[in-house]
């Protein structure tokens, strides 16, 4: 990713490099039409971790909290990964599907859009 500085000639540190984050990867979640949520949040996760594993333990502690999470029917949500579709393989870690350091992986939840369709 290219800087954009005022001053010709800038050199700064970039800290978000992979190797700053002790083996893991940043990897950026997004529920769209959430906006309770209203950004992608981010997650340090090893490559070597299943995609499942996003499913059950990642994902839970921060979106389960809303009351269309429960309502989730898996099989029919729709990927997007660094903006081009993709079909996760919960049994594949996450290396081996493409997912890098600072992957976006964005998610749509059919028929779910919070209450009375509200997108919050």
């Amino acid at each position: 990713m290219s800087v954009v500085a005022l001053k010709p000639g800038y050199k700064g540190e970039v800290l978000d490099r992979v190797e700053n984050f002790h083996g893991n990867q940043l990897v950026y979640l997004h529920w769209e039409d959430h906006l309770s949520f209203c950004a992608a949040l981010a997650f340090p996760l090893p490559p070597d971790m299943p995609f499942g594993a996003i499913l059950k333990d990642v994902l839970p502690p921060f979106y389960g909290m809303h009351p269309d999470w429960l309502k989730i029917d898996w099989s029919s949500v729709r990927w997007t990964l660094d903006g081009k579709p993709f079909t996760p393989d919960p049994g594949r870690a996450l290396r081996d599907q493409d997912i890098r350091h600072k992957s976006l992986l964005r998610f749509w939840t059919p028929g779910l859009k919070g209450p009375r369709d509200s997108c919050s």
